[in-house]
């Protein structure tokens, strides 16, 4: 369960998987650079749904490491040069960020990009948390 209260405006078509609004409990913002599926080693698997599952568990070690947990995200920016491979691997990708993130959907937003940093990396997540206070 959230601190953040998550909504969706009636009159909208039904969020899967997102939420339209975020309004964060008291907190201190957390700005999360853009995370790849890149492993403490430097290691990146060849597939979206692996870079996904890793980019999410980076997301949340933030987090963590800020005094939060994963349900303080209030947004997830996604992006990535493979939008049709995405698109195709939508169950695995969903199931792999509910193993984060459980069934916390904040506001997200996925965006196809010509090419990231590096080129083996198939997806980058930009994310903001709002963390509690003395964490």
């Amino acid at each position: 369960m959230s601190r953040h209260e998550l909504f969706d405006p009636d009159g909208m078509p039904p969020a899967k998987g997102f939420s339209y609004g975020s309004l964060p409990a008291e907190g201190r913002l957390l700005h999360i650079a853009g995370l790849t599926g890149h492993k403490a080693d430097e290691s990146i698997e060849d597939d979206i749904v692996s870079q996904f599952a890793q980019a999410c568990r980076s997301v949340a070690l933030v987090i963590e490491k800020a005094g939060g947990s994963p349900s303080d995200l209030v947004s997830m920016t996604i992006y990535t040069p493979a939008l049709e491979e995405y698109r195709k691997n939508l169950k695995p990708i969903g199931a792999a960020y509910r193993e984060v993130f459980d069934r916390h959907f904040p506001p997200m937003a996925l965006i196809g990009v010509a090419e990231l940093f590096d080129p083996k990396a198939l997806v980058e997540l930009v994310c903001v948390a709002v963390v509690p206070d003395g964490g």
